[in-house]
């Protein structure tokens, strides 16, 4: 009996808005990348082999930002084939709650708390959509929309 082929498909990845809930302004957290492509970006990255997507999503906080976070939506799932210009990738992106002091850490070189009204105007890959549909949900409860 023949073998299927393993498909070629796009790297799944996960990105994680993180409002810090012990602010009155519930801010959020934003990472410079150390590594191209640079810029402003959500805490986030591979989701590993045997990792569900929640599992990916707190280990990548842990590690980009060194909080423990609770996830509490999912937001959304980001697939154009242009949003990473290293490779096509998916990413699974939840909004999260954390407390405390965040401390940039892997491949972060700094952490940022931001209003999501004021965000910075280098924003890497589409972070700058992602964040966009966070403020409708955020403001008005509107789900991200389907984009075909």
């Amino acid at each position: 009996m023949k073998k299927m082929p393993v498909p070629i498909t796009p790297k799944l990845t996960v990105d994680i808005i993180i409002e810090l809930v012990d602010q009155s302004t519930r801010p959020i957290l934003l990472i410079e990348r150390k590594y191209p492509p640079l810029g402003w970006a959500l805490p986030g990255g591979f989701v590993d082999v045997g990792e569900t997507l929640e599992q990916a999503a707190l280990r990548e906080a842990m590690e980009e930002i060194s909080l423990d976070v609770t996830l509490t939506t999912l937001l959304g799932c980001y697939s154009d084939p242009a949003r990473d210009p290293r490779n096509h990738t998916v990413s699974a992106v939840y909004v999260a709650e954390a407390r405390g002091k965040p401390c940039a850490a892997d491949d972060a070189a700094a952490v940022q708390e931001y209003l999501p009204t004021a965000l910075p105007a280098s924003l890497a890959f589409d972070h700058g959509l992602i964040l966009s549909d966070y403020l409708k949900f955020r403001q008005r409860g509107e789900l991200t929309p389907i984009r075909t």
